[in-house]
């Protein structure tokens, strides 16, 4: 199992188990040219308006979206075609409106002076090298820029501010050690109580029931702390606002909305969540699916 970040000189791996990487494929060159085979995402799979049940095209779903103050795209970090579609959604979305701002899971607060420093730079349209940007942003190696590549540069080059919504190693590191509860009533006592029940349950099965209960206390309170800083974050960005994010931390009975509900009172942001053909996914968790084809597992190249 491979996790979007590693911690292993001083945290296990498992702290960041919820962040929608349980069968995560390893990136080749054949997977990424078969999904770039198919450049019109607007073709890929299928998408549901979960409070209707009916199917909608993606110019359907565009003007849902286009008219939500704050969404939370929800997406399996390995799917490149996950990413493909959210930069078709972004590149979309801001011809239909200004885009207020775009935030990423993918960025930790100490990464955000160098998008700051970058981004004007990108917006003047200079020729470099992709690969270049990713080290003067310092991209943390266990997001594949093989992923999420085209993606950042789009939002790099976009004229709207980028933002980070992750925590810091080290916030992550004392939080392990802490142990702090978030307060909220959402997003401790919706679901007749069951939030951090079903979060625990999530994390047994992603451990095979090999994880002792200080080490699962530790790891569900890193993970509610990160959905409430994306939650803060995604409400103090300029609005129109699009935050992407593993899947459960986009889930509406788990993640971040409920977060956002506890520091407003208000409604939970728009849901959208990028699942492969075959998975589960309720109206309770979000307000539409877009299910994509499914990628085999390759065996990964040491």
């Amino acid at each position: 199992m491979r996790f979007p970040l590693s911690f292993a000189a001083v945290l296990p791996v498992c702290v960041l188990a919820l962040s929608a990487c349980s069968s995560i494929a390893p990136v080749t060159d054949a997977a990424t040219a078969a999904a770039a085979a198919s450049p019109d995402v607007r073709q890929l799979g299928e998408i549901v308006d979960l409070r209707s049940g009916q199917r909608v095209t993606a110019e359907q779903l565009l003007a849902r979206l286009a008219a939500a103050p704050r969404v939370i795209v929800g997406e399996q970090h390995d799917q490149l075609s996950h990413h493909q579609i959210e930069q078709w959604l972004l590149q979309q979305l801001q011809g239909q409106r200004p885009q207020g701002s775009v935030l990423l899971e993918m960025l930790n607060p100490d990464q955000q002076a160098k998008v700051d420093k970058v981004k004007p730079w990108l917006r003047t349209d200079p020729v470099v090298r992709p690969e270049h940007v990713a080290e003067l942003l310092a991209w943390q190696p266990s997001w594949k820029w093989a992923q999420y590549g085209d993606l950042v540069m789009t939002v790099m080059r976009a004229p709207y501010p980028v933002w980070s919504a992750n925590l810091d190693r080290s916030e992550i590191k004392q939080l392990f050690i802490d142990k702090p509860a978030v307060q909220g009533k959402h997003s401790n006592l919706a679901n007749d109580g069951k939030v951090h029940d079903k979060l625990k349950d999530i994390i047994r099965v992603m451990h095979d029931n090999q994880i002792d209960e200080p080490r699962l206390a530790a790891m569900l309170s890193v993970q509610q702390q990160r959905d409430r800083r994306m939650a803060e974050r995604l409400l103090a960005a300029p609005a129109p606002a699009v935050l992407i994010a593993g899947a459960y931390h986009a889930h509406k009975d788990l993640g971040v909305p409920l977060h956002v509900q506890d520091l407003t009172g208000g409604p939970a942001p728009l849901v959208l969540v990028l699942a492969q053909q075959g998975a589960t996914v309720q109206a309770p968790q979000a307000d539409f699916v877009w299910f994509t084809p499914v990628t085999p597992a390759v065996a990964s190249a040491k």
